[in-house]
């Protein structure tokens, strides 16, 4: 799944990214961890996976278009 980088915070390196519909859908510092990045700026398309439906849908995965997904 694709979306875009809306904010993020290195010291914690949790942050949110936007589905294309515009939903905002967090991202916890595992979720960054596990895509290999060292930094991530809002506006970057990025390439997520996620869990869950509705409100408990979380981020598990993020990392950027170009780099692979080694769970997909």
């Amino acid at each position: 799944m694709q979306a875009t980088a809306f904010t993020f915070d290195p010291g914690t390196r949790a942050g949110s990214v936007l589905l294309d519909d515009g939903t905002p859908v967090a991202f916890d510092a595992a979720a960054f961890d596990a895509g290999g990045l060292r930094l991530l700026r809002p506006g970057q398309r990025v390439r997520i996976r996620t869990e869950g439906e509705g409100d408990a849908r979380r981020v598990v995965f993020v990392t950027l278009q170009t780099y692979p997904d080694p769970g997909a």
